[in-house]
């Protein structure tokens, strides 16, 4: 795979116009009420604004994906109705769909970026960054950038006996980012995280390189997802600009919390598809989405298919509001 030609293939895709969402789960567990909601509103939002909507599998730290979760992962979507566009089960012409399988191009994408001389290796272990860094307003300890002012010579002494990280070049100045949903986001990526990881010590690529590549060449014009993700995606503006193209429109949904309100684990099968089918049986779907769907505030029946909630979409007005918030996204 080359880098530069899926790029442009993904680029030339996004300029036609037609929305393309995706729906990204991690094989890291069993899917819970959080994760199919947040694959309801990105199947929705794909289908309101009739574009496609994809399934990609964010299989990149494999420490964490357990062999047979993609598996059941994918059958409790199929169980519960959901159909995709494109997907590693449907096939399509921007595939893989699972990053596993997209390595080349990540490694690709870090070779360019230290063409352009926007990252650098760190040599700084989690405890000694963390035991020199300040926090932010948000609590999220900030790099102070040290072995980027290593001379050549400190470097490579250190290089003998530490693997590096590869950290991102931020400059200073803010990042404005305009959601569908949350409104305008003003970041000073600089102080408020500072120079971040694209590539781990270990070799593992960041999420934040890895679905930047991926968005750019799959064509992807609409990112609907949690908003635990709402503050990182200045970082993300920040690699689109440095492989010379604009970020899709953002859609951050509010999480699904626990009675102890806090955000939803895999590790809870109470709050499982897995958990609901064991205690519900396989025949329940219906009682599922009713379940969702409530927690979505919305009043449109006990027992509901996609193609129900589909529908009171369309009637509800939440399409029409859609279409408009693109439209003014598209304006800013």
């Amino acid at each position: 795979m080359n880098l530069a030609q899926e790029m442009q293939r993904g680029l030339k895709q996004r300029a036609q116009g037609r929305v393309r969402g995706r729906y990204a789960p991690s094989p890291t567990g069993d899917l819970h009420l959080g994760n199919i909601r947040a694959a309801l509103y990105a199947w929705l939002h794909s289908r309101c604004l009739e574009g496609d909507c994809i399934l990609r599998i964010e299989d990149l730290d494999q420490g964490r994906c357990k062999d047979g979760y993609e598996e059941q992962m994918l059958q409790d979507l199929q169980w519960l109705g959901f159909t995709f566009d494109e997907g590693v089960e449907e096939g399509g012409e921007f595939g893989p769909y699972r990053q596993s399988e997209r390595i080349t191009l990540y490694e690709q994408a870090l070779e360019l970026l230290k063409s352009q001389q926007r990252v650098y290796p760190c040599y700084c272990t989690r405890r000694e960054m963390q035991a020199r860094a300040s926090r932010s307003a948000s609590g999220e300890y900030v790099y102070d950038g040290r072995c980027k002012r290593l001379s050549a010579e400190e470097l490579a002494e250190l290089a003998r006996t530490r693997r590096p990280a590869w950290r991102f070049c931020v400059d200073h100045g803010e990042v404005t980012i305009q959601d569908g949903f949350k409104g305008e986001l003003v970041q000073d990526v600089s102080r408020e995280v500072g120079d971040f990881v694209v590539r781990r010590r270990d070799g593992i690529f960041s999420y934040q390189l890895a679905v930047v590549v991926d968005d750019i060449c799959m064509g992807v014009t609409d990112i609907v997802r949690g908003e635990d993700l709402y503050e990182s995606s200045p970082r993300q503006v920040l690699l689109y600009r440095a492989f010379g193209t604009t970020a899709p429109r953002f859609w951050h949904i509010p999480l699904v919390l626990n009675q102890e309100g806090h955000k939803l684990s895999k590790r809870d099968r109470a709050h499982g598809v897995r958990g609901w089918v064991d205690e519900h049986g396989s025949h329940d779907q219906g009682r599922f989405f009713g379940a969702i769907v409530e927690a979505m505030g919305w009043q449109c029946g006990e027992s509901l298919t996609l193609e129900n909630i589909y529908q009171h979409a369309c009637v509800s007005g939440m399409c029409d509001t859609w279409r408009e918030a693109k439209g003014r996204l598209e304006n800013k």
